[in-house]
């Protein structure tokens, strides 16, 4: 039986109907009526989790598995302001994340009463939608009910993807649950237009005109990067393809190490700067290229974008792209098979030889270079370790910060990474919600400010030992020790850095995590056998610690 509140019933079968297999759901009174209907559809499976803000990258997490709209649901008031950071998150990683949320009844919002504040428009514009369902009298409050669930579900796979936010108020009572069967309901479909090729003609000769041209990959998701793989493996046979782990694998590609080929020009950039860009994916992690790319002089950039908006990353945009970013490579890719006019002439060769070559000295340095026991030795150690084991399936997710940038260098596969907005919080949460769906091994590598902000992600019922979590531990904010000048502040050590002396150890004793500790490549050796193996029967985090 289902509940006596229409707009819950309505938001439910719409749900189903869309495609909505899988919801996070929250503790709470206001939202039982919700949560109870999300439990009874049987094409709905729910996973409960207490803290709102681990549960909006619980969810998060899911959704990059899945590549499916995932549900979150939480009660009235501050709960919804809990899940800011995931749904800040999912807007820049166009994640269809659709934040339930239930309201007190319009009357009583500023009157007073407990657990009340303004909700519908709570997340501003880092949401593709909100709106807020009308507790029905009348057909036509019903048919506006359906237009609006059905305006925010559609708008959750729109251009891209992105957080929507559905708020539903609730009056009393709120646990009669009476309704046989969910109302059917009109279900509203969109057909997107396909890639104009047509229009494409200004990308496709100003690539083939650029005296330098080059393909710049930013954060994409699994789905996108295979679909461009094999299209980019021909290309940069004729032009210089630089991407990110975040971005695209290395697996068939060139295995590239940017900062360190940054390294090796610095001073004499000006031979490796392109006159032409085409961008596809969203944020770099490296902060190196992109301000080496702004001082191109005369840069042409065209970006290619599912939402179609203009993001300037090197201040030099010429274009945007409303598309995916395989359909315009395989455009280029057709035009340069069907028009043999457009040819690689000497310049570009010249241009991609140059890119190699320092390429190739930046990777032959990265892997002949032996490094003491160090965050980044750490991670060459796993990694080498990981990749002996080619039998096992996995899923790598990487904490923001250090964490990442050091995966960067090492990882040949795609990895997930909240780097949509960079922020530290959530990333436990979300490879958690990825173990909790995943079949396969899901790999975190994580630093410690980041983890022990979010630790309430272990706190969770529904962990199996498919969560394997490499904690790079060395008391305090790493990166800020890159900072210039910063060593001049007396604030840095007490305040900026955020030093400590805390383990992991009690944490994981408390949530039944298996707690390993290696303090030297010796030590780490061993604990790896462990951290490693194919199976077990719960999650496993292993500790690295530096400087004691």
């Amino acid at each position: 039986m289902y509940s006596n509140k229409e707009n819950v019933n309505i938001l439910t079968a719409l749900l189903a109907c869309h495609g909505v297999r899988t919801a996070v759901v929250c503790p709470g009174s206001r939202n039982a009526p919700i949560v109870h209907n999300l439990n009874e559809c049987p094409l709905i499976t729910c996973y409960a989790v207490t803290d709102e803000r681990s549960a909006g990258f619980y969810a998060l997490g899911m959704a990059q598995v899945l590549a499916m709209p995932v549900a979150v649901c939480v009660t009235s008031g501050t709960a919804l302001l809990n899940l800011s950071p995931a749904v800040a998150e999912a807007y820049y990683q166009h994640l269809p994340l659709i934040v339930i949320s239930a309201d007190r009844p319009e009357t009583w919002i500023g009157q007073l009463d407990g657990q009340t504040m303004p909700q519908r428009d709570a997340f501003g514009r880092f949401v593709c939608k909100a709106v807020s369902l009308p507790e029905p009298q009348n057909n036509d409050d019903r048919w506006l009910c359906n237009r609006l669930v059905n305006e925010a579900l559609l708008a959750s796979m729109h251009r891209g993807g992105g957080p929507v936010h559905i708020n539903v108020p609730i009056g009393k009572p709120l646990f009669e649950f009476t309704t046989s069967e969910l109302p059917r309901q009109r279900v509203i479909k969109r057909i997107e237009s396909v890639a104009d090729t047509g229009a494409m003609g200004d990308v496709v000769r100003a690539f083939s005109h650029a005296l330098r041209p080059m393909i710049v990959i930013g954060q994409q998701d699994r789905a996108a990067a295979d679909a461009c793989e094999e299209l980019l493996v021909e290309l940069q046979s004729l032009l210089p393809v630089l991407y990110e782990c975040l971005g695209m694998p290395s697996s068939s590609l060139l295995d590239l190490h940017i900062e360190g080929a940054l390294d090796l020009i610095k001073g004499n950039e000006e031979p490796y700067l392109p006159d032409f860009v085409l961008y596809m994916g969203d944020a770099l992690i490296s902060n190196r290229l992109k301000s080496f790319l702004r001082k191109g002089r005369g840069l042409e950039v065209w970006a290619v974008s599912p939402d179609g908006d203009i993001h300037d990353s090197f201040m030099a945009q010429t274009g945007v792209i409303e598309g995916k970013s395989w359909e315009v490579l395989s455009v280029i890719r057709t035009a340069l098979q069907s028009d043999k006019s457009i040819c690689p002439h000497q310049e570009q060769r010249v241009f991609l030889e140059r890119w190699k070559t320092v390429l190739d000295k930046a990777y032959l340095h990265a892997h002949n270079t032996a490094s003491p026991f160090s965050e980044r030795g750490a991670l060459e150690c796993f990694f080498d370790e990981l990749y002996l084991h080619t039998s096992i399936d996995y899923e790598l997710q990487a904490g923001n910060s250090m964490a990442v940038r050091l995966v960067n260098e090492f990882a040949e596969e795609h990895v997930c990474c909240n780097r949509g907005v960079n922020g530290i919080e959530g990333s436990l949460s979300t490879a958690a919600g990825m173990s909790v769906v995943s079949g396969r091994i899901v790999f975190c590598v994580i630093g410690d400010l980041s983890f022990f902000y979010d630790q309430n992600a272990l706190w969770n019922g529904n962990l199996r030992g498919n969560l394997r979590v490499l904690l790079l531990n060395n008391g305090r904010g790493g990166i800020f020790d890159r900072l210039p000048h910063l060593d001049e502040s007396a604030a840095k050590e007490p305040y900026v850095v955020g030093a400590h002396h805390t383990s992991a150890q009690g944490i994981c004793m408390q949530n039944n995590v298996t707690y390993l500790r290696a303090g030297s490549y010796k030590e780490m050796d061993e604990a790896l056998k462990t951290f490693m193996q194919p199976t077990a029967d719960r999650p496993i985090v292993l500790e690295i610690s530096f400087g004691g």
